[in-house]
């Protein structure tokens, strides 16, 4: 399972605008991103991008409920991290790869892992447990591809 593609930032500023959220820098927005995931998604850079240009208020708004949201103080990172896996597994999004990366390097195990699929395999059926493999199966591949550069 691939990333959508990286947009092209230098088109976006010259059709769109240049990035102008007050709030933070773009280099801050990204930061959140880069030490979750270790990278900033495709999609979200896009977001950044777009909405930090032509409506830089919506994205501080965004940032804030997606922070507040994503980091309650009763549950620490990792749990966050998996139960957003989960959920996003069980709609079958393409986003829950980002959120099995985020919650292995918040220190979830592979059977951590494991057991979220084996519960979404209870209410989604094969085609989550088959997704779910492939996710874990990748980010793998990703992690042993890290390790050896």
């Amino acid at each position: 399972m691939s990333l959508p593609p990286r947009i092209d930032a230098k088109v976006v500023r010259e059709s769109i605008g240049a990035y102008a959220d007050k709030a933070a820098t773009l280099d801050e927005r990204n930061a959140i991103y880069r030490d979750l995931i270790g990278f900033v998604p495709p999609r979200i850079e896009a977001r950044m991008a777009v909405t930090g240009a032509l409506d830089p208020s919506l994205l501080n708004l965004q940032e804030r409920m997606r922070e507040h949201a994503m980091y309650p103080k009763c549950f620490d990172v990792k749990t966050a991290q998996l139960m957003l896996f989960g959920m996003l597994l069980m709609d079958m999004s393409d986003a829950a790869q980002l959120h099995a990366i985020a919650a292995r390097r918040a220190g979830a195990s592979w059977e951590e892992m494991q057991a979220v699929v084996s519960l979404c395999f209870l209410f989604r059926g094969l085609p989550a447990a088959n997704r779910g493999a492939e996710i874990l199966a990748n980010v793998a591949k990703r992690e042993a591809d890290v390790a050896a550069a």
